[in-house]
Formats: C-alpha cells, structure tokens, sequence
C-alpha cells in the first residue's frame, strides 16, 4: 500500500478515520472527505501527528458535483487515485409507518448514492491503475432490520451496485470489495435521524461490547491488500447471513426480539 492514494469519504471519525490511519501509517497517501470543515481539520491534526500525508476535502457525497470536484482536486494534488473507501454513511431508527419520508430519502442520498456519485468520477483513474473500490456496507444490506427502513434499503442498494461493478471490472483490473461490518463501535447509532429528521442523541446500543473501529479498519486494510471480493465481519454477522440465507422465517422472529431489546425500541 506505500505511496498508494487512497480516498476514504467521511473520513473525520469513526471506521473512516481508522482507515485513513491504518493505510497511512503503512505509506499510503491519504484523502479524506467531509461536510464539516471543523471535523476534517481535527482530523487531519492526529493524522499528521502520525506523519501521515493527508488531504482533507469538504465534500457532501450526497451532491453529484461535489464528488466531481473532490475527484478532480484529489487528482491535481496527488496526480493519481489507486483506491477510493466508500465509507460515508447515516443511520435512521423508525418504523416505516411514522416515519418521515424525507429522512429515508436522506439515508439514501449519503449511503447509496454518495457511493454511486463517488465511484463515477474516481473510477476512470481507478481502473487507469488497477486500483480498488470499496463499499463499506453493513449486515444490515443482508438481513432487513426492524425499524431501519432506510439504512437497511440502502445497504441492500449498495450491495446490488457493487455486485454489479465488481462483475463489470472482472476483466479490467479492479477489484471490489463489499465489507461489511457487524456493529461497530462509532458516531452512526449517536447521530442516527430519529422519525421526523431529528439525530438520535444517544446509542440505543451498549457500545463496549461492539467491534472497535480500530479493529474493523485493520480488517478491511487486510482485504484490500489481499484484493478480496466479500468481508463480514463478527461471529454475529456470519451467523445473520448464513442463518437468513437458509431459515428466513426463524430469522424474522430472531431479527424482531433482538431489536426490540434495544433502549426505547420502537416496536411494540
């Protein structure tokens, strides 16, 4: 991964800012996209702590032009783009029938076409190198969870597209990667939209018992060196996907009671 340029989009915290320091401390040059400048700078000040070679963008996934510019400015700086982190994500909690639909929709915007618009206009130099394009996708773009319309729907989105790319690229030179975490550690749960747009505040979730972004990071670091196809990630995530794979009523029932344990769940 030395001198590789690597673009990680919401790359100020969590999995993305873990990325950006396991791909940096190992040589890579690395890009990181943000909305807020404040988040990106503070970002930015531990990377380089670490002497990592950093680039913050302020960039909104979710608007096409923004992900023209932010692969044009990525390449009059750095000259190149050998892989881009599809990492910039939202999460929502609320049953389908109260929710506002507007908040779906911003889901949608950032999870799925922010990785859409992002791959569009870093895939001519990333197929120029051989490169890598990663989805960090979610257990929940295998199994639909209660009370996630709009995360799940646009985990399942992406999951489609990437599947779609990496067998476009079969004969090109690029590998793709769709990773998926189980929960992790992170901002999303915290900063989730609640039924009517407004941020959860806190985690319905005990994060001490979760995967550390740090952990996750390294996971994915060790795939995209390796060009691996498909990552899951947690005993938990493993045995979501086989068991919906195969007993997908069972799992109906197990999906409903275990997200029903959560904090101020919305299922009755």
């Amino acid at each position: 991964m030395k001198h590789k340029v690597v673009v990680i989009t919401g790359g100020s915290s969590g999995i993305g800012k873990a990325l950006a320091e396991h791909f940096g401390i190992r040589g890579s040059k690395i890009v990181i996209t943000g909305r807020k400048k404040e988040a990106l700078d503070r970002a930015v000040m531990d990377l380089k702590k670490k002497r990592i070679k950093v680039l913050p963008i302020v960039s909104d996934v979710s608007k096409e032009a923004d992900n023209e510019k932010m692969a044009e400015q990525v390449i009059e700086h750095f000259g190149k783009i050998d892989i881009l982190i599809n990492n910039a994500g939202i999460s929502m909690r609320a049953l389908f029938e109260e929710v506002d639909l507007e908040v779906v929709k911003k889901v949608m915007d950032i999870n799925f076409y922010g990785s859409l618009y992002a791959t569009k206009y870093c895939l001519p130099e990333i197929i120029n190198n051989k490169g890598t394009v990663v989805g960090i996708s979610s257990i929940a773009g295998y199994r639909g969870l209660p009370a996630r319309i709009g995360y799940s729907a646009s985990k399942f989105a992406l999951q489609g597209f990437l599947e779609v790319l990496r067998t476009e690229m079969m004969y090109r030179g690029v590998n793709v990667l769709t990773a998926c975490p189980g929960f992790t550690t992170s901002n999303i749960r915290r900063s989730a939209l609640a039924a009517d747009g407004s941020q959860q505040g806190e985690s319905p979730r005990n994060e001490a018992n979760m995967m550390s972004a740090e952990e996750c990071a390294e996971y994915i670091y060790n795939a995209v060196k390796r060009r691996k196809k498909i990552l899951v990630l947690t005993n938990m995530g493993k045995f979501t996907v086989l068991m919906n794979k195969f007993f997908p009523v069972f799992m109906d029932k197990l999906t409903y009671r275990v997200m029903a344990r959560e904090a101020n769940a919305p299922m009755k």
